[in-house]
């Protein structure tokens, strides 16, 4: 079965056949079929390009807009019949993360006992994920062959990480050697799994720059900069009306951009995957109805607040306000069950040295682990403590008082605490010797650390301005480029409220009286449509300044949602708790900062 997964992802981008499509939904445990999939895509597509077809009719009166919808059906189409194997794609990268780490448990149990069988079935007895589940196959299936079968799990993900073989070599060869030489063997494996780690990274990040510039470039300033342009557009008569900015920018803007994202995410060879928080954590809240109510409340306050400082941004800012503070609220719980993650595993390294050194001196497991936690503080120390308590009071072995029921760490869901929980294990059932494997352990945890956090600085690097763009340079020039089209397009009219002309009329989207005999004779001659002169050419009626600055804040807003997503995904994996909170803090701070600089830009201009 995991052969047939690894094969989905050998796939290039030609139109996948029956075949491919029912492996990438083996590897994803779908159970629907190739068929399945087929027919529900082109319903899909189907209905798509129907109800596109009859708006466009409805609202334009004629068939021009049909190949569009059409053609919006098709990619519909597309789109759901390749979304297995684009969702097994990131599987595979969040998989690969895990390597260095299960590399690393084969070689420490290699090092109390030289046995590939047994250290390939501790390093996936304590790993999850498809690589776990993919090397538990592979030891399952050499049970009834000679071998431990790491050869075999190495070759299935060599295609997509020739590291893993080098590794997987370089073991096998070190279970047959004298100690000493094994030792050097087992350092090279692990050398050669994260050196290949370091590589593919450095090699994507390199890759990456052009098309985040590309991103930037034309899914942001070109879209922004062509608002200032529509007065100029619509004096020589280019039929750029509200429809056409709504479509253009509500509805293929933001495909492009969602497609482009897509595409360079498939791209990322590596992801170190990140703890999964489900919905059954013990800190995380049941229902949703907390994030819904605040969302509401949150919207409501936004359309007046709206409403009074720019009536026509009211739903606007209703939206972002209220969208964003919903999903921060929902994230928020597990955003600190993370963060207590993160901290036990900044705090694992040093745990874990302690406890080997006192191990390797002849003190029992039980103690090092009391010791720990009496000497460290952080939420590391407050649940070695715990574990200690437990030990003493109810008798339990040190696996049972770390993650047994109601333990510590049992409520932890991080890869590397199960896996060090599982070595200390072992350390109290074999004592003294396993002191220095501990100690080595909590080497190779900071050099996974170590490796993650680089990789993330460098992904930093390029994706700090996509955030910075989400939240504050692109809402920033929508807001201006939007006041300064609606300056140029005659919004000088009379206004009220003690503003300036110009500004009370954008403010309120609406036309007074009194702005002056050019003004007003422009306004009249855009209303009607016609030309100014003889022979010139005839003169579109203007956007509204309220339609105006709905489309654009309708794009602004779902910029920043997909910006924050994009960018919080290249430098830290598909982390869906960091990804939500992010997005919560990104889209009401891209709302205030696109009405701000609407207004402060008309009250300069």
């Amino acid at each position: 079965m995991n052969g047939d997964r690894l094969e989905t992802c050998r796939i290039d981008d030609s139109k996948p056949t029956d075949t491919e499509l029912a492996r990438a939904l083996r590897f994803l445990d779908d159970e629907r079929t190739a068929a399945d999939i087929e027919r529900s895509a082109r319903r899909m597509g189907l209905l798509i390009g129907c109800l596109g077809s009859l708006i466009g009719i409805a609202t334009t009166g004629g068939i021009g807009g049909i190949p569009i919808a059409a053609a919006i059906g098709w990619a519909a189409y597309e789109g759901r019949r390749r979304s297995p194997r684009w969702l097994a794609a990131l599987r595979r990268t969040r998989a690969l993360g895990a390597a260095p780490g299960i590399v690393g448990r084969i070689v420490l149990r290699m090092r109390l006992e030289p046995s590939t069988e047994r250290a390939v079935e501790f390093a996936a007895a304590t790993g999850s994920g498809p690589l776990a589940e993919s090397l538990t196959a592979a030891a399952a299936r050499s049970r009834s062959n000679p071998g431990s079968g790491l050869r075999t799990f190495a070759e299935e993900w060599t295609p997509w990480f020739p590291a893993l073989e080098r590794a997987g070599t370089r073991i096998r060869a070190a279970a047959s050697a004298p100690r000493e030489r094994r030792e050097r063997g087992l350092d090279r494996a692990l050398e050669a799994v994260t050196a290949g780690t370091t590589d593919r990274m450095a090699a994507f990040i390199g890759d990456v720059q052009a098309p985040v510039s590309g991103i930037y470039a034309f899914g942001v300033l070109l879209p922004l900069a062509l608002i200032a342009l529509l007065p100029a557009a619509r004096a020589t008569g280019l039929p750029v009306g509200a429809w056409t900015m709504g479509v253009v920018y509500v509805l293929v803007l933001p495909s492009v951009l969602l497609a482009a994202s897509g595409w360079l995410l498939l791209r990322r060879p590596v992801a170190f995957p990140p703890p999964r928080i489900g919905p059954n954590h013990p800190d995380v809240p049941a229902g949703y109805g907390r994030p819904i109510g605040a969302g509401v409340l949150a919207g409501i306050g936004g359309w007046i607040i709206g409403g009074a400082v720019v009536p026509w941004s009211a739903p606007i800012v209703a939206i972002g306000l209220g969208s964003g503070v919903g999903i921060g609220l929902f994230a928020l719980p597990r955003r600190r069950v993370l963060s207590r993650i993160r901290s036990i595993e900044t705090a694992l390294p040093d745990a874990l040295s302690s406890i080997g050194g006192a191990v390797a001196d002849g003190v029992a497991v039980e103690r090092a682990v009391r010791h720990v936690g009496e000497t460290m503080d952080g939420p590391a120390g407050a649940a070695f403590a715990a574990a200690g308590r437990r030990s003493r009071t109810l008798r339990v072995d040190v696996e049972s008082a770390l993650v047994g029921e109601e333990g510590p760490f049992a409520d932890v869901p991080s890869p590397r605490v199960q896996g060090a929980v599982a070595l200390l294990s072992i350390a109290a059932r074999e004592g003294q010797p396993t002191g220095d494997v501990v100690i080595e352990h909590a080497d190779q945890l900071e050099e996974l650390r170590s490796l993650e956090r680089d990789a993330t600085r460098q992904l930093q690097t390029v994706t700090r301005t996509l955030s910075n763009t989400a939240t504050v340079f692109g809402p920033l020039v929508g807001g201006a480029t939007v006041a300064l089209a609606a300056g140029m397009d005659g919004g000088a009219i009379a206004g009220s409220g003690g503003l300036d002309p110009a500004m009370g009329s954008m403010l309120s989207g609406t036309s007074a009286t009194g702005a002056g005999a050019g003004a007003s004779a422009a306004a009249a001659t855009a209303g009607s449509g016609t030309a100014t002169s003889t022979g010139a050419a005839p003169i579109v009626e203007p956007i509204p300044v309220p339609v105006l600055g709905r489309i654009v804040g309708t794009y602004v807003l779902l910029l920043s949602a997909i910006l924050t997503g994009l960018s919080t995904t290249i430098s830290s994996g598909l982390d869906t708790t960091l990804i939500a909170y992010r997005i919560g803090i990104a889209v009401p701070t891209a709302t205030g900062t696109y009405i701000a600089a609407f207004v402060g830009a008309g009250l300069v201009l």
